[in-house]
């Protein structure tokens, strides 16, 4: 992907890379915010398959995020909820908020815009999987940013433990 900036963007126009895992996620993503030199403010385009999710249900603890459907339709698991959403939505999904996934369960293509601040640090939580994920960077969380960024499971442990 370059990183060459420019003015506008139109959303036809956007380049997409694809992500998949087993028979549940799909989606083609493409970069809008770093292309219209934003660093503080991030904006995806994402387009889902119909039957597929994204991403895991998820939740931020420094990063909120707002996504508008432009077209197809789905369904918006936030919490112990599942919203129809369909073209024309905003939604909502606040830092330390509810845990939030969007899935595609119309019988056409799902695509929307995610839009996210970029904050220095963010703490990321998966209830299905129980992981989490940590991304630090002095210029956001952004994956060309990040100076830190691992997942995993987290395993308790006292202040003292291991420092002999």
């Amino acid at each position: 992907m370059s990183l060459d900036t420019q003015p506008v963007i139109n959303v036809a126009d956007i380049a997409l890379d694809s992500l998949s895992h087993g028979d549940r996620f799909a989606v083609q993503t493409g970069e809008i915010a770093l292309q219209l030199g934003l660093s503080t403010l991030g904006c995806m385009l994402h387009v889902v398959p119909p039957g597929k999710t994204a991403f895991p249900f998820h939740r931020h603890h420094g990063c909120d995020e707002m996504f508008v459907i432009l077209s197809g339709a789905g369904e918006y698991r936030i919490g112990e909820a599942r919203i129809p959403v369909r073209a024309g939505d905003c939604l909502g999904a606040p830092a330390g908020g509810d845990a939030h996934q969007i899935i595609n369960t119309g019988g056409e293509v799902l695509r929307y815009l995610g839009l996210s601040n970029v904050p220095p640090a963010d703490l990321v939580e998966y209830p299905d999987s129980g992981k989490i994920g940590v991304g630090v960077g002095a210029k956001g969380v952004h994956p060309e940013n990040a100076t830190f960024k691992k997942r995993g499971l987290l395993t308790p442990a006292e202040y003292w433990d291991g420092e002999d």
